[in-house]
């Protein structure tokens, strides 16, 4: 359950505006698609839908998990998608999905996915299945049964003190309420990097020059340690921060433009 617990704690838990399938599929590729880690040769909602065209990924009872298998090595990811009212996914038990976990999986990671999988359904059915994600009022009540679901897992496949830790790492992901609030225009959603120094102004790495131009111009101040800021017509979404020699701060970002 670790890319779970991983699309918690960086943001990658979304509620769904789109109630039709392929819609719904292609907005959350959008995000995969947005992990630097991803390669950008890869066009992850294609993937997916070929891969739905196949065989249908509906499990059942609610839930689904579509996917891309990705030659290579790399990390295993995941996005998690919920539906309040429901998608029509042509699943065989002709329920409704109201929850979708999309995996990115590289071919060094297609037994932890598997592993995964068993375990995200050994959590579902030793709970009340789906009903507490039917029942959910708002993106938080999904957030907690999931990290219910991580809890029950590692309780069950690892070292109690492992599962100790990475239950703490739940509840802070779940106190920072860090999940990124993702707009109709998702596809403007892009990665960007961001180095700053003590009384230098930040420089910024993205593929796209008017981000860039946004960033590097405006007058947002110290990032520090705020979660996100605004740059021009831009709002940043910090993930993650690593410190460097000489005062020097590497910002990993999301950038969405308003």
């Amino acid at each position: 359950m670790k890319s779970i617990l991983t699309a918690l704690q960086d943001g990658r838990l979304i509620e769904l505006p789109e109630t039709d399938k392929e819609k719904a599929l292609r907005y959350m590729a959008t995000i995969l698609e947005a992990i630097p880690d991803v390669s950008a040769s890869v066009d992850v909602a294609e993937g997916v839908l070929e891969r739905e065209r196949s065989a249908n990924t509906g499990i059942g009872r609610g839930w689904a998990c579509p996917h891309i298998r990705v030659d290579g090595d790399g990390e295993l990811f995941s996005v998690i998608g919920w539906s309040p009212t429901g998608i029509d996914y042509g699943s065989s038990d002709g329920v409704k999905v109201r929850l979708l976990v999309m995996y990115y999986i590289p071919g060094n990671q297609r037994m932890t996915y598997l592993k995964e999988l068993s375990g995200l359904a050994k959590a579902i059915q030793a709970g009340q299945g789906i009903e507490n994600i039917e029942k959910a009022a708002s993106l938080n009540d999904v957030r907690n049964e999931l990290l219910n679901w991580v809890s029950a897992s590692i309780d069950t496949m690892m070292p109690q003190a492992k599962a100790r830790m990475i239950k703490l790492e739940a509840k802070h992901a779940l106190a920072a309420e860090q999940a990124i609030v993702t707009p109709q225009g998702l596809e403007r959603l892009v990665p960007l990097y961001l180095i700053a120094g003590a009384g230098a102004k930040a420089i910024a790495l993205a593929q796209d020059d008017e981000l860039v131009r946004a960033v590097e111009t405006s007058e947002f101040g110290p990032i520090g340690d705020r979660q996100d800021f605004e740059a021009g017509a831009y709002k940043i979404f910090v993930r993650s921060r690593a410190n460097y020699k000489a005062s020097r701060v590497m910002y990993d970002c999301l950038a969405i433009k308003r």
